[in-house]
């Protein structure tokens, strides 16, 4: 049997790329195309072959439809997946899970309702040296955490030989539409590896730039405080040209540096002088499937995914405390 698929909204800059991995999977068929704008669209349905739906109701309501995958903006993310989870549909969707814990919850609990597979795209949880970095801090190499700082920019919103307003889409800088700029977008992955690597702060503190003069902020740089004295950095931006993804975690007995060159690591607990102890790791843990893949995969043999619709609610939940934090100037608790 092959899972019928309908592509909702062309809105965000993967969707292309979802359905291009969805359409090299022997088990799947983009069946139907359904956007918020019907130009956008039909032009899309056009070039796959299939039917273009003006009503998302409609085509939700359509029996042969099995899956999801939903690109729409992220201020339409609460309509749209819980409507898909009502419909009993499978639902695959692009980061964040949605703009407000509260709307979070009420699409986790339509989803949990529908009892159908759910993956959201937190991509970097699926890299082999983000694994092998949580393989290090757990088993006490580096001691108690007291620092972490992950960094990830672009230069999208800068002017190129192509346009002078840079590569990213206009409605990329709509804070209606996104709910927020550099952050909520390409500051997800920084933010979610955050958590990952250290659980949920007690309290957030954000400061927003506004390099290119864009409705929202290309700039960001968010503080995380831990509990235990730890702190975390968060930074993301879309005016900066050939910046690398970098990682840095400091702790009572060791180091370690990651980015798109280098991985090394010392550690105390070696036994290694402090100046000879830059190690590499050997061998990188073997990668789980990319989340549409472990998507596909769960909806057809049953197999667990590596990434929860949890981490989908963590992550809006450290995004909106951090939209706060800039907006009042305030450090915020995430109790508030």
């Amino acid at each position: 049997m092959t899972i019928q698929v309908a592509m909702l909204s062309y809105w965000h800059v993967h969707a292309e790329d979802y359905a291009r991995q969805v359409q090299a999977r022997p088990e799947c068929r983009i069946a139907a195309v359904w956007d918020e704008l019907p130009e956008r669209g039909r032009a899309q349905a056009e070039k796959l072959g299939v039917p273009f739906y003006e009503d998302l109701e409609a085509l939700l309501a359509n029996p042969d439809i099995d899956a999801v995958v939903v690109d729409a903006p992220s201020s339409m993310h609460e309509e749209v997946l819980t409507a898909a989870a009502k419909a009993g549909k499978h639902i695959f969707t692009e980061k964040v899970l949605a703009i407000t814990t509260e709307a979070a919850d009420r699409i986790i609990q339509a989803v949990e309702e529908s009892g159908k597979s759910f993956m959201i795209s937190l991509p970097r949880l699926t890299h082999a040296a983000n694994l092998q970095v949580k393989d290090i801090i757990d088993a006490g190499l580096l001691g108690d955490i007291t620092y972490l700082r992950v960094r990830l920019a672009h230069d999208g919103g800068l002017p190129n030989q192509k346009s002078a307003e840079g590569w990213l889409p206009p409605h990329f800088y709509n804070k209606e539409q996104c709910g927020g700029g550099a952050l909520i977008d390409l500051g997800c992955h920084p933010m979610y590896l955050a958590h990952y690597y250290l659980g949920m702060p007690e309290a957030v503190s954000a400061q927003f730039g506004f390099v290119t003069g864009r409705e929202v902020e290309d700039n960001a740089v968010v503080t995380l405080r831990y509990p235990d004295g730890a702190l975390a950095v968060v930074e993301a931006g879309f005016a900066s040209r050939l910046s690398p993804f970098t990682l840095e975690v400091c702790g009572t007995e060791g180091c370690l540096m990651l980015d798109d060159f280098q991985f090394r690591f010392r550690s105390a607990k070696l036994g290694l002088g402090a100046q000879e102890g830059w190690v590499s790791p050997a061998k990188l843990p073997p990668a789980p499937p990319r989340p549409v893949d472990q998507w596909i995969d769960h909806m057809v043999n049953g197999t667990p995914t590596t990434i929860s619709i949890g981490q989908g609610r963590a992550l809006t939940q450290l995004m909106e405390a951090a939209n706060l934090s800039a907006a009042t100037g305030k450090t915020v608790s995430i109790g508030e």
